[in-house]
């Protein structure tokens, strides 16, 4: 069984943070912008229409032989970007042939860092994880527990110096039941008023943006959501905003796009976000 890791770097990529020519790039203005992702990836199952949750249940425990192919498809996408959170990974069981799949993904995208939560250890049956790829060095990494009546819920959380701005990102996969749902964003919005720098959430939030906790969410850790969040489930005919990234609101969100993926329940969800400039980012750099 795979040990999560504190953080990796792969063994053959550069160790500068990011290099010149792909990651964080430049705006006129001189504000980094940064491309992020968040997607649920359901450990590289490929649920393609809601009788295959009946007919395909078996490849949650079991493995299958174009599990790694999909893996290989989303590796392709992941590379594309700067920051990237997943849900639903396996940390390394039975049924992805005892590989942790974030340490795969990053290797194979070529995402320089990387680091993992297993929220629920079902030893050879199961070890479903959160994940976190990045082109920028964290300076810390914490995983930390969610209240909920079932124990398995819980956050990845990495600080970054990112080119001087001090960044806090928090990547998760929160309750279907509303009560337990409020309380697992207590320690969400916590974690993020403690720290002065700019905050991310990236998460399979189980709710939808009028969602009385996720305004609660943007109200009291002073984020912010798109205008207009795109649905992200079911990925075969998207109906629902379930999956989110939430942003400082210093943060100028420049684009966001479910994006067509086919190896999923969920739609991979991208967003382009400025950073503002560093005099108005916060004064505390991240230690």
């Amino acid at each position: 069984m795979t040990k999560p890791l504190l953080i990796e770097r792969n063994a053959n990529q550069s160790a500068a943070p990011i290099s010149s020519d792909r990651g964080v790039s430049s705006h006129p203005s001189g504000a980094p912008t940064l491309k992020l992702l968040s997607y649920n990836i359901q450990a590289g199952i490929g649920t393609r229409h809601f009788r295959d949750y009946v007919f395909n249940g078996w490849k949650h425990v079991l493995p299958f032989p174009e599990r790694m192919h999909n893996l290989d498809h989303i590796a392709q996408l992941l590379g594309q970007f700067d920051l990237i959170a997943l849900q639903e990974a396996d940390g390394g069981s039975l049924r992805s042939h005892f590989l942790n799949q974030i340490e795969y993904l990053a290797l194979k995208s070529g995402v320089p860092f990387w680091a993992s939560r297993v929220n629920r250890d079902l030893g050879h049956w199961g070890q479903h994880a959160l994940g976190l790829l990045a082109r920028c060095e964290p300076v810390n990494v914490e995983r930390y527990a969610l209240p909920g009546r079932i124990p398995g819920r819980g956050v990845l959380l990495a600080d970054f110096n990112w080119h001087g701005q001090p960044l806090r990102v928090q990547v998760s996969h929160l309750s279907l039941s509303q009560r337990a749902r409020g309380l697992q964003l207590d320690r969400v919005i916590s974690r993020c008023n403690e720290h002065t720098g700019l905050n991310l959430v990236m998460a399979d939030f189980n709710c939808t943006p009028s969602n009385r906790d996720l305004q609660r969410l943007c109200a009291e850790a002073d984020l912010k959501l798109p205008p207009l969040p795109p649905s992200t489930y079911p990925s075969w005919q998207p109906k629902r905003a379930i999956d989110h990234i939430l942003v400082s609101r210093r943060v100028e969100i420049e684009s966001v796009a479910a994006l067509t993926y086919g190896v999923s329940d969920h739609t991979p969800l991208a967003m382009d976000v400025r950073l503002p400039p560093l005099e108005y980012s916060g004064s505390l750099q991240v230690s």
